[in-house]
């Protein structure tokens, strides 16, 4: 029997038994995008409530609802105008600070316009 044929074939199990991890290391967010796509809209809320202010935040709210979102309001608040975004699948409405990438406030419902308080 020839050696080739047979490291050949180990060569290849071993290749798809692997295949996650070096995609793992190279790129991490493919992790968290797998990881965004398994949450339930509950954890998905729960954690854009905890991230509300934060910069980036933003990049949250399109990543777990992109396409789910239309615009209902502006108004004044953040830096400049807040723009009130409604997701219709889940019933909640987010104020979102464009300049900034920011979540400013999270309601479950359609609300036009926020209270000048949360928008700040």
């Amino acid at each position: 029997m020839k050696l080739a044929p047979l490291l050949t074939t180990f060569a290849l199990v071993g290749f798809f038994t692997v295949w996650d991890a070096p995609l793992k290391a190279i790129n991490p967010s493919l992790v968290q995008a797998s990881a965004a796509e398994e949450m339930s809209v509950a954890q998905k809320l729960d954690l854009l409530t905890k991230s509300k202010g934060q910069i980036g935040s933003g990049d949250q709210l399109r990543r777990f609802f992109f396409g789910d979102l239309e615009p209902i309001g502006i108004q004044i608040g953040g830096a400049g105008h807040v723009v009130n975004l409604y997701n219709k699948a889940n019933d909640v409405t987010f104020a979102y600070c464009s300049h900034y990438d920011v979540i400013v406030a999270i309601k479950k419902g359609k609300v036009t316009k926020f209270e000048p308080s949360e928008v700040k």
